[in-house]
């Protein structure tokens, strides 16, 4: 294996982290990428599995030390971001990296790795399905799910940056479509 990239990609809401727990119960050589944020954790959340919670100011200084791979500041004071030492750590292994970023991490890490990845965008059926996703978790306030809605209508313009578009308004046909192409991806 040629330390593969899965490069997956979604507005809030639209079933990406479903999809990819689908994908790493389907495939033992996909590994997920745990992206580190400078946001608190929200829910259950755990650091080290969910994400590396880091302060705004560890942060700051993780990326001025050139730590990552790539960051972004993607809502005002909350930043996301891949630490290097995280793509070493499964490429040793010799697993495929699974990366669950948002649409400009996404770009930026295919330009990153153009012959070793493949990026799929998830598409929702709707922004108000997206709406309805979102309130139905019942981890933020009316607010946050606001500013996630705004931040979605942006995301949707990234869609011809990716190679595959899932559209996720069947589940069971989503599962199917992106298992059948991560598995071609695997196998070249």
């Amino acid at each position: 294996m040629d330390n593969k990239v899965l490069i997956i990609s979604a507005p809030s809401g639209a079933g990406k982290s479903t999809l990819i727990s689908h994908l790493l119960m389907q495939f033992p050589n996909l590994e997920f990428s745990i992206s580190a944020t400078s946001r608190s954790p929200r829910g259950a959340e755990v650091d080290g599995q969910d994400y590396y919670f880091l302060s705004q100011d560890e942060f700051g200084k993780r990326a001025s030390n050139g730590d990552f791979i790539e960051w972004e500041e993607v809502y005002n004071g909350r930043c996301y971001g891949t630490l290097k030492a995280e793509i070493e750590r499964i490429w040793a292994k010799n697993n495929v990296v699974v990366f669950d970023v948002d649409v400009v991490g996404g770009t930026n890490i295919k330009k990153l790795f153009p012959g070793n990845s493949l990026s799929i965008f998830i598409d929702p059926p709707s922004v108000e399905h997206l709406r309805e996703r979102l309130i139905g978790r019942n981890t933020d306030s009316i607010e946050e799910i606001n500013k996630r809605i705004f931040k979605a209508e942006e995301e949707l313009a990234f869609r011809p940056h990716f190679d595959i578009v899932i559209v996720n308004d069947d589940l069971f046909k989503a599962k199917d479509e992106i298992k059948n192409v991560v598995a071609k991806f695997i196998d070249e």
